[in-house]
């Protein structure tokens, strides 16, 4: 056995003590979980905002949508499934009725996932003004019965899922031909147009001070209890003035929380030697770390993290990833990473 297959075979073991079941689809890294990470107090998550039917029947599949669903640890992460495709059909609006727990759509949502806005909740009407990029969604009253600590989870879920979609930057949220300017339970401040600056799964990173902190979002790592892999954004606040790709690539291999459910897609060890932008806008992503050689395959899961972390932070910008001076980076997908790589359409596809 050489180095490198120790080293694997280190982590993987660290995994398989993390994560209880593994059936399939399990990355090479897991197991390594940093220290407690403190949520952050409800002024903060408030300031933050303002800174930034029947159930259905598996069936024929028409349209893809990406939709943020609550998992069995109860983080948002997006799921691309099928839905039905109606002819007429408002895509947002449809993308919507899948966030409703026991809807139309329930059907449709893989094993383990969870939509988040209450049982009975209809979506009236979403509404697009193309020219301000703001997507206007009316609920009916059922919306507004739910747990007050699920209050921000319902925010982002739809701003996160609704800016999913082409041409759309800011979400308005109305209830019966009603504007909110606060949500109902809880009373977060709704004045200004909810956007991704919001951040999700919001923690602060332990040297972070509430004041003086900025987001950054990155992508760990989660198994469904069938042992299929998926990627799950979080939002970590950081000390102000760093840049944000390199902030967020810190936290990355940082790590996630302990108790979050969620492993590790990248050794502790792992040095961040430079990150430089091309002419073309492409962020071109150089690390250093033993583990691997010319010739290996790395995990996918490491890659696909790195590309999404990246990219989440520097505008959907197009990633390259250098590793160790490496003639090629080639992923265990046979894919060449250190050639310019887009932002995946689809993620977290799950079957159910």
């Amino acid at each position: 056995m050489n180095r490198n297959q120790r080293n694997l075979r280190r982590l993987s073991v660290a995994g398989l003590l993390a994560v209880p079941i593994i059936v399939s689809g399990c990355g090479a890294f897991g197991g390594k979980q940093s220290e407690a990470i403190d949520p952050p107090p409800a002024q903060v998550e408030k300031q933050m905002l303002n800174t930034a039917g029947s159930t259905a029947v598996q069936g024929d599949i028409g349209a893809q949508a990406t939709v943020f669903l609550t998992d069995a640890k109860g983080m948002l992460a997006p799921v691309t499934l099928g839905i039905p495709k109606v002819d007429g059909a408002n895509g947002l609006k449809e993308s919507l009725e899948v966030l409703v727990d026991g809807g139309r759509y329930a059907g449709y949502v893989p094993q383990g996932f969870k939509g988040v806005l209450p049982a009975g909740t209809q979506i009236n009407d979403v509404t697009l003004d193309a020219e301000n990029k703001l997507a206007v969604v009316e609920f009916n009253t059922s919306f507004t019965q739910y747990q007050a600590a699920d209050e921000r989870k319902i925010l982002e879920a739809l701003t996160w899922t609704l800016t999913g979609h082409d041409g759309v930057e800011q979400v308005q949220v109305w209830v019966d031909g009603a504007k909110l300017n606060e949500m109902p339970v809880n009373h977060t401040p709704l004045d200004r147009s909810l956007t991704r600056a919001m951040g999700i799964n919001l923690q602060k990173a332990d040297d972070a001070v509430y004041t003086a902190s900025s987001p950054v979002t990155v992508y760990f790592s989660a198994m469904t209890t069938g042992g299929i892999q998926y990627y799950v954004p979080v939002t970590r606040l950081v000390p102000t003035g760093q840049e944000a790709v390199q902030a967020a690539l810190n936290e990355l291999i940082r790590g996630p929380q302990y108790g979050d459910g969620l492993v590790e897609v990248i050794p502790d060890d792992t040095v961040v030697t430079s990150i430089e932008t091309d002419e073309d806008g492409a962020v071109t992503v150089s690390l250093q770390d033993s583990m691997f050689q010319q010739g290996d395959q790395i995990p996918l899961e490491l890659l696909q993290a790195v590309v999404l972390t990246v990219s989440e932070n520097a505008n959907d910008a197009k990633v390259k990833i250098r590793m160790n001076d490496l003639a090629e980076v080639m992923g265990s997908d046979s894919r060449n990473y250190s050639e310019p790589v887009s932002r995946p359409e689809i993620i977290n596809e799950i079957s159910i």
